[in-house]
């Protein structure tokens, strides 16, 4: 039997919850609430685990904070027996416009603290990552604000047409693989 390990990342805490950097948190929460499963305290996480087609797909929010997430994301890796190239990282992506996705086998971190610390507990950066677009329009020197800043009202109003994409494209990389899923979803 397969297994997956699809990866949220995001801060911990309800000053977060509703905020640009935690989409990852927010993409993985819609796909378990409309798998009907909910998220549990587990080892260095909330973790969910729902079966798609016969494979099972674990949902992980890990709670060492987005900078130590390459902790998490190695331990259930190890835990589960899962391979790297069934894990898929979603993150937020101040370089792509709002709600565009961007789903890649590998890459580098981009300046992203997540990513950075995953490339460097796994030694590798060679695992499938899916972008979501947070767009760019801060003022200089308001990045960290702007990032850990909530949805405007436009944005929020566009998230769960957003969501569901990121849906569809999780189950496609889970059914159909990771080539097909970037070729289908890229850029939308």
């Amino acid at each position: 039997m397969k297994k997956y390990l699809i990866v949220g990342l995001g801060n911990i805490g309800a000053e977060y919850v509703n905020t640009r950097h935690n989409i990852g948190f927010k993409v993985v929460d819609f796909f378990a609430k409309q798998e009907n499963e909910s998220f549990q305290t587990a080892k260095l996480g909330e973790l969910a685990e729902c079966k798609i087609k016969g494979k099972t797909v674990f949902l992980l929010k890990p709670n060492t904070y987005m900078n130590l997430s390459g902790k998490a994301v190695k331990y259930w890796m190890d835990k589960e027996n899962i391979p790297i190239e069934n894990v898929l990282v979603i993150t937020d992506d101040l370089n792509l416009p709002f709600g565009t996705v961007r789903i890649k086998a590998k890459g580098s971190d981009g300046g992203h603290n997540g990513l950075k610390n995953i490339q460097a507990v796994l030694a590798t950066t060679e695992y499938p990552r899916f972008r979501f677009g947070i767009s760019d329009q801060f003022k200089k020197g308001q990045q960290v604000n702007y990032v850990l800043g909530e949805w405007d009202e436009t944005e929020k109003g566009a998230l769960p047409e957003r969501l569901a994409l990121c849906r569809e494209a999780i189950t496609s990389f889970v059914l159909a693989g990771l080539s097909t899923t970037m070729n289908t979803f890229n850029g939308k």
